[in-house]
């Protein structure tokens, strides 16, 4: 009975030390008895704080390094990080990057310190994990808030890519997994199949999505062009252009409105959409010129290719006149367009090409091709007569002059030798003839004993 008493009187002793408690101990208490309550619902890979981070301790790392491949060994560091999935839950993964070559890094001594600086982000106190998904599921998000405010011509383009090569190849691959090594055997495959060209659109926009990806904190890789090989072409295939005869027979042959839309083509080597986004305002008779301002796209107004593309260029006097004759039959309607469908809307080039230019072609036998022909026709007639490049750039208006020496070469080589045959017809006769005194048969002069050759 006693015993039982004193027992009694334990607890209650121990209940009013416990109500003596300061207000600080029990929130302390209480807080120790949370954070083990988090780390064990983080340890079984469940979400608990708001932004689904793990509550649990992390140990400083020093991760691994391994040496990988014979022919050409490279230095591969391996280590554990926190990563964020598409349903925040947070995980642990393992991660490897290649570090460098054998012969950029000699010993595993300095792999490990090149992976130390790697692993400085992860070690770091206010370390956060980052966000994981995969390349499907973000594309989507990057289309919806990325993508939605470019040039619908350029959503086409971007959205054709991702349909036809990046989903196909990466849909269900996590964006951590895309690297350096994934990617070149990515653009090895795609050369197989397509352009040089082609395959670094392709490779624009996997990286345009990668970097926005890591903006916004996902783990990834972005595209470092300097480390990826594309192949080069076999042959190079040259811009297809008209005659001046041509030209004018196709222009002479085409009812309107697409003789008018083939004059201002060929005269003035603007872009179809440029042509086709043309109002009346844009004409100005009084300065000599048309100004370029927007470019219809299926009927779709936009802006122009780059803002280099956004200038006025010259108008003849022969197209000028053509123009007043148009404007005179021209019907007017709501944006004041030159050219119009049924709908008031711009045609779309596809459209002009399948009905305005193609009849004429097969009527004249000439291969059909399509309107960016009548652009590379007038930048071949401009440097067929001895405009410079920089006045073709700046006519065809070009961002960078690369884009007009690379394209139009096949003139500018004609033009060359067309320059070493004028000049060997200056020297003339003369010339030949004061070779023939240089040649070892010819007669020796008394002077000169021996021929230097």
């Amino acid at each position: 009975m006693s015993n039982e008493f004193e027992k009694s009187n334990d607890s209650n002793s121990a209940n009013e030390s416990a109500l003596h408690l300061s207000a600080d101990q029990r929130t302390g208490r209480a807080h120790d008895r949370l954070l083990t309550a988090g780390a064990i619902i983080a340890g079984e890979g469940r979400r608990f704080d708001g932004q689904g981070e793990s509550m649990a301790r992390r140990r400083y790392q020093k991760g691994r390094v391994v040496l990988r491949g014979k022919a050409h060994p490279v230095w591969v560091g391996r280590w554990r990080e926190d990563l964020i999935g598409a349903d925040g839950i947070t995980r642990r993964v393992e991660r490897s990057e290649i570090l460098g070559s054998k012969e950029e890094i000699p010993t595993q001594r300095l792999a490990l310190r090149r992976l130390e600086v790697l692993l400085a982000r992860v070690n770091a106190p206010d370390y956060r994990p980052g966000r994981i998904t995969t390349l499907a599921e973000f594309a989507e998000r990057w289309k919806e808030t990325v993508l939605s405010q470019h040039k619908p011509s350029s959503q086409k383009a971007v959205i054709s890519n991702l349909r036809c090569h990046i989903l196909p190849q990466f849909g269900n691959v996590r964006l951590d997994a895309l690297g350096n090594e994934a990617q070149q055997v990515f653009v090895t495959r795609l050369s197989r199949t397509v352009s040089r060209k082609t395959a670094r659109n392709v490779m624009d926009t996997l990286s345009a999505i990668l970097r926005k990806a890591k903006q916004w904190g996902y783990v990834c890789d972005t595209v470092d062009f300097r480390t990826l090989e594309f192949a080069e072409n076999a042959v190079r295939r040259e811009p297809r252009f008209f005659t001046a005869k041509q030209v004018q027979q196709i222009i002479e042959a085409a009812p309107e409105p697409y003789k008018t839309m083939f004059e201002i083509l060929a005269m003035t080597g603007m872009r179809a959409g440029e042509m086709l986004g043309l109002q009346r305002e844009d004409i100005d008779f009084a300065a000599g010129c048309i100004h370029i301002r927007r470019s219809a796209w299926y009927g779709n107004i936009q802006t122009t290719k780059s803002k280099s593309s956004a200038a006025p260029v010259h108008l003849p006097e022969s197209l000028a006149a053509t123009l007043r004759a148009y404007r005179e039959r021209w019907k007017p309607n709501p944006q004041g367009f030159l050219f119009v469908t049924r709908n008031s809307r711009p045609p779309s080039s596809n459209k002009v090409v399948q009905y305005g230019l193609w009849p004429v072609l097969d009527a004249l036998k000439i291969p059909r091709c399509g309107l960016h022909a009548f652009r590379h026709t007038h930048a071949s007639l401009l440097l067929h007569i001895g405009a410079t490049p920089k006045v073709v750039q700046e006519q065809l208006r070009h961002a960078d002059p690369r884009v007009t020496l690379g394209m139009y070469s096949h003139v500018i080589g004609e033009d060359r030798r067309n320059a070493v045959e004028r000049v060997a017809a200056l020297l003339g006769p003369a010339a030949g003839a004061s070779c023939a005194q240089l040649r070892p048969d010819a007669p020796k002069s008394g002077t000169q004993e021996e021929w230097i050759q």
